[in-house]
């Protein structure tokens, strides 16, 4: 699978202040690469430079060191951005014109004919599932979760080859971040790669292929999830629930197995053991107790977990 975005050595500086000014970096020296048809999450806590990333690739603002490539071109090869889509994290549109005002607009700019774009306008806004009634209402009476389904729209209108989405479900309710998350899964069907920005993890954790961490504007960790839980080195935990017995009648039992975790629940016990093999020594621990066995599955770190412990290090 071919690279769709190659960036290099990325680097973005702000200068600040008003009399003394000083310079503060924003990006420092990000490289990776998307791979064509995947989800790639790209993670990061407030002000990581995830937005400033994607706003360089949108050539909104300028790097001060560095370069990028997209579909195989240079950023700056203006033609390349007729084939792809971007939802920036904040939407804004003319207040005074529909829904259907705009995306007729933003077919238009694409070349479509005139029945082509009514045809595209009228799939684009079901494919978001904007109520039917709002399409000719003007988008200044819209509700953020509305704004944010046009916005979702205006960045598919020209069947783009891949999408950059910046906080895609900001504002939704429960149904509408399901149904957005659908429609991101159907869009890597068609075989469209999606680069996106969220920090709704639980939503990244389901869709994505692979993901980046971004902590203070530097690489932190990039990779498929199972990756960077091995990296982790949680991989071989064990989690052993029982019933029948508690946590203290269990520990008297069980004192020689050495890095076992043992915590009460509300229905026993929970022990979590380090290896495999330590599985038999805790089943006959166990027995010794009285208790009975509820279930054994490996321990996986969340992405929650895994985002807080690389961007506190």
């Amino acid at each position: 699978m071919n690279a769709v975005v190659e960036i290099e050595n990325l680097t973005k500086d702000y200068e600040v202040g008003f009399w003394r000014k000083r310079r503060v970096r924003a990006l420092d020296g990000l490289s990776l690469q998307v791979e064509g048809g995947e989800i790639f999450g790209f993670l990061g806590a407030n002000g990581a430079g995830k937005t400033t990333t994607l706003k360089l690739l949108m050539r909104l603002i300028y790097p001060t060191a560095g370069r990028a490539r997209i579909l195989g071109r240079d950023i700056n090869d203006v033609a390349m951005h007729a084939r792809i889509g971007y939802l920036p994290e904040n939407p804004y549109f003319y207040d005074y014109l529909t829904a259907r005002e705009l995306l007729n607009y933003c077919a238009e700019l694409f070349g479509y004919s005139g029945r082509e774009r009514a045809l595209r306008t009228e799939e684009l806004l079901s494919r978001v599932h904007l109520d039917r009634k709002s399409w000719d209402k003007q988008l200044r009476k819209y509700s953020k979760g509305m704004l944010q389904r046009v916005g979702l729209a205006q960045a598919l209108v020209n069947d783009p080859e891949i999408v950059f989405l910046d906080e895609p479900m900001s504002g939704l309710d429960p149904i509408g971040r399901r149904e957005v998350r659908d429609l991101i899964a159907g869009l890597k069907l068609k075989g469209t790669t999606v680069f996106m920005c969220s920090h709704i993890l639980s939503d990244i954790e389901v869709l994505c292929d692979r993901v980046a961490i971004l902590s203070s504007g530097r690489l932190a960790e990039t990779g498929r999830l199972e990756e960077l839980r091995e990296r982790a080195g949680d991989g071989r935990r064990i989690e052993i629930m029982v019933a029948g017995t508690d946590a203290e009648k269990l520990s008297s039992v069980f004192p020689a197995l050495e890095g076992a975790q043992i915590t009460s629940t509300a229905s026993g016990a929970r022990i979590e053991v380090s290896d495999e093999r330590d599985v038999d020594a805790a089943l006959s621990a166990l027995r010794q107790a009285g208790g009975r066995l509820i279930s054994v599955q490996p321990v996986r770190q969340s992405l929650e977990e895994l985002f807080v412990r690389e961007v506190s290090e």
